[in-house]
């Protein structure tokens, strides 16, 4: 496929960057491409946000090529490819990209970076990046890139967690220790202002999740490979009596764990 093949030259990052905070890149495909063979299970919100992301482009008229930037397991390149668009299924993490192959879910495979992607301009009809640009560092280029790859007429849908998300387990780690545990998400502000320049929509819901016990919910964290901190991470296991310090805090909700997520969707039309 041309389109996948046609490198473009990269340019300098943007010094006005929304995400200032510096990402290790391969920190981030080897946490999630260690996840890769456990990942749908465990990813029950990734699912939720999926599903209404594309009901939101399902929703207007867009062609047959589709990119899913951020595919993971290729979920949802499957469920595209199954609608009969062609797909391609872009990942950072080269476990992720080889489980999708192994799956056949898409008709071409990239590993790239949503902040450099190497496509060629107007190469897409539909972008679709569902909870995976929080993962950038810096929001306003990776959509750029976005839009750059789309054509004229075309659609961008992203889902991405905002600042507030995980905030029960940020308020019990705070009871134990100085340490930040939770990574710091972008404000819903911070990403209308990324969008902009485009025409575009923000959707904005809360999702809760309840376990009956704490260890299942920290595992949940670390199966879909959301555990790499951007800050680094602090020295040493999880005890059993730091488990127990930290149940004891955790706020819970008719005696189970509650976990609530921010998720802002956006609608990018590609006026161009």
């Amino acid at each position: 496929m041309d389109s996948a093949a046609n490198c473009f030259a990269r340019r300098s990052a943007d010094n006005d960057s929304v995400n200032k905070q510096a990402v290790n890149k391969q920190a981030i495909a080897g946490a999630f491409g260690r996840a890769a063979s456990h990942y749908d299970a465990v990813a029950k919100l990734q699912q939720q946000t999926g599903e209404f992301l594309m009901e939101l482009a399902q929703a207007e008229n867009t062609g047959i090529r589709v990119l899913d930037a951020g595919c993971g397991t290729g979920f949802f390149s499957g469920r595209w490819k199954q609608q009969g668009k062609q797909v391609i299924a872009l990942d950072l993490a080269s476990g992720m990209l080889n489980h999708a192959k192994a799956l056949q879910v898409a008709d071409y495979y990239l590993q790239g970076d949503i902040e450099n992607l190497g496509l060629a301009d107007n190469s897409v009809d539909v972008c679709f990046s569902n909870l995976a640009v929080q993962w950038c560092n810096d929001l306003p280029r990776a959509l750029q890139e976005l839009y750059r790859v789309t054509r004229s007429g075309g659609l961008m849908v992203f889902s991405t967690l905002v600042k507030g998300s995980l905030c029960e387990l940020e308020t019990a780690w705070k009871h134990i220790d100085d340490y930040q545990h939770i990574n710091q998400f972008l404000p819903l502000h911070a990403i209308a202002e990324a969008c902009q320049p485009f025409r575009h929509q923000i959707i904005h819901q809360q999702y809760n999740q309840y376990y009956p016990q704490l260890l299942p919910l920290l595992n949940s964290l670390k199966g879909i490979g959301a555990t790499h901190l951007h800050h680094g991470r602090q020295q040493g296991l999880m005890t059993r009596k730091r488990l127990n310090m930290l149940a004891e805090v955790y706020p819970q909700n008719h005696g189970n764990y509650p976990l609530s997520y921010q998720i802002a969707f956006g609608v990018i039309y590609c006026d161009k």
